[in-house]
Order: structure tokens, then sequence, then C-alpha cells
């Protein structure tokens, strides 16, 4: 006789069987075959093994179960991995949730150039091949006062490459103090490695002078390189040597100077009451040759590293045969294009670039959508949990201005119960685990949510009546 779990497995149905029923059909029509026949198969698989590690009587599913079970998993898998979320971390440009927030005019170009066929590589004008990076450089011209400006995929890329067509096989100088380490563990010595130049590092980690990149200077040296530090600050008893004399040095030697300013930002932040960033404007104005910084971080586009400088350099760059790896395709030049046109008015960057329009947010406001969210977090927490309003300090992240803060609010969520940094995880993964996640950040056993970057505050409110504690 047999035993109640091998019976139940002999009685599961065949996924030939299941590709019959009519339900199954209506799964195919709309998932397509291969996909529903590779979930039933799961689903079989995982029921067998179920039956053969129990010591238990175990019921058979009826065929409605897997049928149901499938298309549960099914709904799951075709759910996009990529999501749109509420950034309430109080980092306003967050690398893990997607740096800077495009304006709708860039996405509106970004549709355009997907949708239909571009001048990606064609010049209009002569009818013949033309070159891609023709379509951001007059605007990276007109904005940075450089010569020629290219394109590429981070500004990590744009360092590698601009050392490779430089300094292939010689030396750059850099201060000990600037080798930085960026996002994911990259760090400046190792892409330098990469590109295949010798690092020779001069001064200190908290002292370098002028002497001592002359003292380093040799017939190999190929460049001296200035890092701009913007993840983080060296303070106290410090010193370093000013762009326009480290320019005037590289140049006196007949050698180029690049400076990598990570970041990047393309108008004077201090208009706008926010702390200073050195734009590739004046940094090229203070000699600089090669300038290197990012499109997704403070300048607010898709992410890309642009170069922009002396255009015989520019063009070296551009023939480096690594350029074409590097390159950047049709939506990322379309989304820049569009951002880059923004800074034309300056006037009203703040209101049609997002991550201008956060950064400058005012208090006031922050506060007063603080009172108005309030209520509805309260309702749907009850006695489990302690509300409040409190004051916050915003980040500008992504390696910008690390140590400035800006003065924001939020919604702290505390449990009543003894266990305060368990409930306040609880809480998180609840809040993150809504129709449209929200992502908040865990401080003193407390749950925060940094309101500063609530954009659509009708939805925010709307699905807090699904959270589950």
């Amino acid at each position: 006789m047999l035993n109640p779990a091998t019976a139940a497995r002999r009685a599961l149905p065949s996924v030939d069987r299941l590709l019959k029923l009519e339900a199954v059909a209506v799964l195919i029509a709309r998932y397509g075959r291969p996909l529903v026949t590779e979930i039933l198969r799961a689903l079989l698989d995982e029921r067998r093994a179920a039956l053969a590690s129990s010591t238990a009587a175990v019921s058979p599913l009826e065929e409605t179960e897997f049928i149901d079970a499938c298309a549960a998993r099914l709904a799951r898998e075709m759910q996009p991995s990529v999501k749109p979320v509420f950034n309430l971390t109080g980092t306003v440009l967050h690398t893990n949730l997607g740096r800077a927030i495009m304006p709708r005019s860039a996405a509106e170009a970004v549709m355009q150039a997907m949708t239909r066929p571009t001048n990606l590589e064609f010049d209009l004008g002569g009818g013949e091949r033309g070159e891609r990076d023709s379509h951001i450089e007059r605007w990276l011209m007109r904005l940075t006062g450089a010569g020629a400006a290219a394109v590429v995929n981070n500004n990590a890329a744009a360092v590698y490459l601009s050392l490779n067509t430089l300094a292939l096989k010689k030396e750059v100088l850099v201060s000990r103090g600037e080798l930085v380490e960026i996002g994911g563990s990259f760090r400046i010595p190792d892409i330098m490695a990469r590109a295949g130049v010798k690092l020779v590092e001069v001064g200190t980690t908290n002292r370098t002078h002028l002497k001592d990149y002359a003292a380093a200077i040799s017939a190999r040296t190929a460049a001296i390189m200035k890092v701009h530090t913007s993840n983080y600050a060296i303070q106290g008893f410090t010193a370093t040597v000013p762009e326009p004399e480290l320019a005037a040095l590289a140049h006196e030697h007949g050698l180029p100077f690049i400076v990598d300013l990570g970041s990047g930002m393309l108008i004077n932040l201090e208009d706008y009451g926010l702390p200073h960033e050195p734009t590739p404007y004046e940094t090229l104005a203070h000699g600089a040759d090669l300038v290197t910084f990012s499109g997704d971080k403070l300048l607010g586009g898709p992410q890309a590293g642009l170069i922009v400088g002396r255009k015989e350099l520019v063009v070296r760059v551009r023939k480096n045969p690594m350029k074409r790896a590097l390159r950047v395709d049709k939506m990322t030049l379309a989304a820049l294009e569009a951002v880059l046109r923004l800074y034309a008015n300056p006037e009203r960057l703040k209101e049609e670039l997002p991550t201008l329009k956060w950064l400058t947010r005012p208090l006031s406001d922050i506060e007063a959508q603080a009172e108005r969210v309030l209520p509805a977090v309260n309702a749907v927490l009850g006695a489990q949990a302690a509300v409040c309003i409190v004051s916050c300090g915003s980040q500008i992240g992504s390696g910008s201005l690390p140590v400035d803060s800006l003065p924001s609010a939020g919604i702290a969520i505390t449990g009543t119960g003894k266990s305060r940094n368990s409930f306040a995880n609880q809480i998180a993964a609840a809040f993150r685990a809504l129709p449209v996640p929200v992502v908040g950040r865990i401080k003193d056993g407390a749950f925060i949510m940094d309101l500063r970057c609530l954009e659509d505050e009708a939805e925010f409110v709307a699905q807090l009546g699904k959270l589950k504690i």
C-alpha cells in the first residue's frame, strides 16, 4: 500500500495536462507558452519536493490551485524590476535610488529618440556621416568656455579615457590627499592603473605644496592631475595648491593639466543660496586643459561623463579606440541636450530642473507639507507607534558637498514597545512593501521620512491605507 505522500505525488497533474486546460490557455495568451510552462514545472517540482520531505498525510493540490498559483507567480514575474520609489531618505542625489531626476523636457526628448529614427551620427546639412558628440558639444562649449567637448558613459570613464589618451605608459602626478574612492569601491589609483598610466603620489595626505609637484616632474611625466575631493573633506592643518599655480607649473614643463571635478555643476550654486561648488567654467579659466565631471549629479541630467577643454586634446580623446566602447546612446544624448538647454535660462532653472528645485526648496514649504501628511500617517499606525514631526538635515549626496546639509523636516515613527530598533526595521520594511515603495532611513530607533523630495503628496497619502505591519 502506498504511503500518503507517495500517493499525493502520483496524483499530481502532469505539465501536459495542465497546459491543455482552458484556464491555462488564457494565461498562455497573456504571458506566452514558454513562460507559463516554466512556471508550471517549477510549481510541480516544488510540490513534489514538499511531499517527499513530509511524514504526515498530505492532500494533493487541485488543478485549480496550481492554476491560481501559476497566475499569481506570473503576475509577480512580469512586474518591472526597476520601479519608481519615494525617496524620503533625506539624500537628494541618492546613488542607489537613481541620482538626478530628469526634467519633463528630457523625458520627452528621450521618448522621441526611442520611437523614431534620429540624426544620431548623420550631418543633415552635408548629407554625410556626423559625430554623435556634436549634439551636446556646442552647449557644453557655451556653458563652460571650453574649446571642445566629448561625452562618455560616466565620469570614471571620462577620467580613464583622458588619462589613457594623454599619458599611456607614462606618469601622472596626483596629491596623496586626492586619491579618492568613489561609490562601489572604485578608486582613482585603480582607474589610473587600468588606464595604463603610472600614479606618482606627491605631498602628504593633509598638506601638498607646489614644490612637491615640481620635485616629482621627470622625463617620464605626462600630466599633472587634480582631483576635486567632492565626497569627503580634510580639515585642520591642511594645504593644497591653487589651480592657477598648478596650471602654470604644468604649462612651464609642457604638460597638460587635468582636473577631475567629480560631481560638476554648470552654475554658481551660491546664487541660489547653496554652498559653493567649483564649476568647469572657473576651472578652465584657472588654466586647466581638460576637465571631467558627471552628468547625473549636481548637473541634474542623465548618467554621463563629460570631458571639456582644449580642442586639440579633446580631439585626441575622441580618436582613442576606447571611446567607442565608452560612448553613450541616443537616449542619453537626447536627455543630456534637453537638460543643457535649460541652463540657457538661469532664472527659470530651479523651476524646471528637479535637482535644483529640491535643493532650494524652502524649509517652510517642507514643514507645511509635514503638517499635512502627519494626520494620514497617524491614522494608519494608530496606538502601535508614536508619530511626530522632526527637524532633519538633508544631504546633497552622490559625493557632492559632503560636509554641508540642508535644513529639512520629516515624519518620525517610533514603536511604543520596548524593542524600538526592531519596530523601526519592521516599519521600514512595511513602507518599502507599498505599491510605490517608500524608502526612508532609521536613526536612533526611529524610522524617519525626510519630506524634502516628496513631490507627489497625493499619491503618497493615498497608498498609506495599504500599509501592512
